[in-house]
């Protein structure tokens, strides 16, 4: 299943850490995990990321898919395991702390069409598909106990139904909603939260967490019937695809995995089973389709095999271990 020595020789150092920390159980101040820490540290890849996002938040947030929005970079950076004591973070993440307001959410300025049911104006304000990621990548960089952070996410956990969480938007953006019924929960919004909740440890067993993992488990169950707010299971869905922006198998199942309860569910082992059946002749893992704002990187492309998208794969079934 999984080749730990081909990560270990990956040219990713992102990719060589995290394989050292998240499948090998390595500790951080190990020689070699440090090693390899420093190399991602300074690779010109990942400089470049910390270089553009001291001009956080960036461009106005017109498209939650768009995957060039510095919240979604914020999110890689916290994911492969830069914190706030690495070089130009802290700028980074200061301009973050500007942006959360009293309710301790942080706010993006934001756009949303008079088309779309929105006002047209720029206005500084959050929805429930960019909040939680924001709020993770603080919680994975500076702490989850951290204040502000805490009080944004229980804020935003308080929202959850007994399906999931529906389509919210903060007071700024009125009374917007995007095209669903009111009733049904966001498929989107669900999975950034349920990954917001697996920063507490004292969360990840909640009733809030079951009840949007049931959610997005039934929606694979029935991925032909039910389309939530246009959210589909369907072939692109099904593609793998780095890094963790938007709806597919491989961003949920790293999500869903994380919780212990669900990994012994036949849906999750069906969606985990799926993925590992992309395995190539040569044990590698190709993207199966490409974010264009993420070319240069291994996995910002389709014509060859991407270490970071291996590992995430052997992440996922070294959670599973045993069940697959």
């Amino acid at each position: 299943m999984c080749d730990v020595e081909h990560l270990l020789k990956s040219n990713e150092p992102w990719t060589v850490y995290r394989t050292m920390i998240d499948i090998l159980g390595m500790d951080r101040d190990d020689p070699d995990a440090k090693e390899a820490r420093m190399r991602m540290i300074e690779d010109p890849l990942v400089r470049g990321l910390v270089s553009e996002l001291k001009a956080f938040p960036g461009e106005v947030l017109s498209s939650h898919k768009s995957a060039g929005q510095a919240y979604h970079r914020l999110s890689f950076l916290a994911e492969i395991g830069m914190d706030k004591d690495d070089p130009g973070i802290k700028e980074i993440i200061d301009r973050v702390y500007e942006l959360i307001k009293d309710d301790g959410i942080p706010r993006l300025p934001s756009l949303i069409p008079e088309r779309y049911g929105g006002s047209g104006e720029v206005k500084d304000a959050w929805a429930l598909c960019d909040a939680p990621t924001t709020l993770y990548s603080l919680a994975r960089i500076v702490s989850a106990e951290d204040d502000p952070v805490r009080s944004g996410s229980m804020k935003l956990l308080a929202l959850a139904k007994d399906n999931g969480w529906p389509c919210v938007v903060s007071p700024e953006l009125g009374g917007f909603r995007g095209p669903g019924k009111k009733g049904d929960p966001c498929p989107y919004a669900t999975i950034i939260m349920l990954k917001l909740i697996s920063a507490f440890d004292d969360y990840r067993d909640s009733i809030e967490a079951k009840n949007g993992v049931e959610c997005i488990l039934d929606l694979w169950e029935n991925s032909r019937v039910k389309h939530p707010y246009i959210f589909y299971m369907g072939d692109d869905f099904r593609k793998l695809k780095a890094p963790f922006v938007w709806y597919d198998i491989l961003n949920v199942c790293d999500i869903l995995s994380r919780f212990e309860f669900a990994r012994k569910d036949p849906r999750l082992l069906d969606m985990v089973g799926l993925i590992g059946s992309k395995r190539g002749e040569d044990g590698r893992f190709r993207p199966e389709s490409e974010w264009k704002a993420w070319k240069g990187w291994d996995f910002g492309q389709k014509k060859g095999p991407s270490s970071w998208i291996e590992f995430l794969v052997c992440r996922i079934e070294k959670r599973m271990e045993g069940l697959i």
